[in-house]
């Protein structure tokens, strides 16, 4: 027997679910709207078009359409909207704008661009910026900046103020306040905290790296150390510099950030992360960072080079190094030559563990980072260039290490959080939520991926056609928008 009344609520049950489907919702994503006060009728600036809109704070998932009004995002919703602009998102994941935590980017259109095309807004150099914080952020201003950027003042800077010009010695007890002014000044200039270069500067002792970490925790800033040892060689192994690092962090309550953490582990990953998850989970402020690539970059002048580097490499040898610029592969000869030479020649070394990337990106605490601060003359890591778009490929989409939201989250919503209590701007970047800044880069899943080689670096990411910062596009069908500047300096003056 047939009942007109029940045929009309299976038509009506079945073009819902067509409709949930459509939206792309799962259990407890978000299905209504949301909307500044009422959306009839309202134009937006920039509105973004059927993109699977992801957000790693809420959780949100689902097919949907972006309104934005000048720099900030106005509405969400799986209801039409117009805009002056519209971007055909289908097929593309729409994500927070990628924020890379330690990338010192110089004061040139071509860097910034670079790294807007591999889907980054906002870029902080954790590593280490000037003592002259007013005078770094005027250079990078006159650009003008397409990136949201930032940075903390280098230790290594504030020896050098105090007269310290030998990395092999430690300051005096004398010197020592003199560097926590320097430091601290820069703090209240805008500086997010301290960058350590303790594998550059071996000489530093423990009483001045204590003294400075003092100063991160004064402010409830960053301590950002490039960790005094590096590989696995007992007993100064990776894991002792992560013990020294997190134990000042506590005691001073600094925000210690442990940067390019799998650069420097080399057989050291497993208790490193341990130590620093077990941390965290005991209430001090610590995470890591690290690239997805298996070479480093650095001076072959530096102290990393210093006799016994190859165990401390992992066993790498002089074959295992290159010349950036050339990709000349070196021979126990030619390395001695070449560091005998003045000055800073970049050279990069085949030798981080590919196990050891993948541990990293295993770790809930696990952000990925470049270390990369733009290519010379076309010359140097494709890092600098192409890591978010090759994190996304190999490891999210080809090796399915993690999933595309919690991969997403490693790269925007993570470092936010990171930082913003050194930068309260921050809480304002890394999610995709009415309200927030409108930072989003919109890729296409099945595509993203780096172009960038260490032979012919100077290539943009695939996959990646649409970034768009503080409201601005900025990257349209893959190419950098000429003229446009919207990239703020991040930086809070404290008192």
């Amino acid at each position: 027997m047939s009942y007109p009344g029940r045929r009309f609520f299976s038509i009506s049950a079945a073009l819902l679910f067509a409709t949930i489907l459509a939206v792309g919702c799962g259990p407890g994503e978000p299905a209504t709207d949301e909307v500044e006060a009422s959306q009839g009728g309202d134009t937006y600036d920039l509105v973004i078009l059927g993109g699977r809109v992801m957000d790693p704070e809420t959780g949100r998932d689902e097919v949907a359409n972006v309104g934005i009004r000048g720099s900030e995002i106005a509405v969400i919703t799986a209801g039409p909207i117009q805009g002056n602009r519209s971007i055909d998102a289908s097929g593309h994941m729409v994500a927070p704008g990628f924020i890379d935590i330690l990338s010192s980017i110089r004061p040139e259109r071509k860097t910034h661009e670079d790294k807007a095309a591999d889907g980054v807004t906002t870029a902080i150099g954790l590593h280490g910026g000037p003592i002259d914080v007013a005078g770094y952020v005027e250079r990078h201003m006159a650009v003008p900046p397409i990136l949201n950027f930032a940075a903390t003042v280098d230790h290594r800077a504030c020896r050098e103020a105090a007269g310290i010009t030998d990395r092999y010695a430690a300051a005096t007890p004398e010197q020592i306040p003199g560097m926590k002014e320097c430091a601290r000044q820069a703090i209240r200039d805008g500086a997010a905290g301290v960058g350590f270069g303790l594998n550059y500067s071996p000489g530093a002792s423990y009483e001045e790296t204590f003294a400075m970490f003092e100063v991160a925790g004064e402010f409830g800033a960053m301590a950002a150390p490039h960790a005094r040892y590096k590989g696995n060689v007992f007993p100064l192994t990776m894991s002792l510099a992560t013990m020294e690092a997190v134990s000042m962090a506590a005691a001073t309550g600094a925000s210690l950030q442990m940067i390019h953490l799998i650069s420097s582990t080399v057989g050291s990953a497993p208790l490193s992360i341990d130590l620093i998850e077990g941390a965290q989970a005991r209430g001090v402020d610590v995470g890591f960072d690290f690239h997805v690539w298996t070479r480093n970059q650095t001076s072959l002048q530096s102290a990393l080079y210093d006799e016994g580097w190859q165990p401390r490499f992992g066993g790498a040898d002089y074959t295992d190094v290159y010349v950036a610029s050339t990709q000349e592969r070196l021979t126990e000869e030619r390395f001695y030559e070449l560091r005998a030479e003045p000055g800073a020649l970049s050279v990069q070394a085949e030798f981080i563990p590919e196990a050891e990337i993948v541990m990293g990106i295993q770790s809930p605490l696990g952000i990925i980072t470049s270390d990369g601060g733009g290519l010379v003359d076309g010359t140097g890591h494709p890092r600098s260039v192409a890591t978010f778009a090759r994190f996304l490929g190999r490891y999210v989409r080809d090796q399915e290490v993690v999933g595309w939201m919690e991969g997403i989250k490693r790269i925007t919503l993570l470092p936010a959080k990171r930082v913003e209590k050194a930068m309260p701007a921050m809480a304002r970047k890394g999610r995709i939520q009415v309200g927030m800044d409108a930072d989003l880069t919109i890729f296409d899943p099945a595509t993203v991926q780096e172009r960038a080689t260490y032979a012919e670096p100077d290539q943009r990411s695939a996959g990646i056609p649409y970034v768009i910062i503080n409201g601005v596009l900025v990257i349209d069908a893959g190419e950098p928008v000429a003229d446009v500047a919207p990239g703020k300096w991040l930086g809070q003056p404290r008192g």
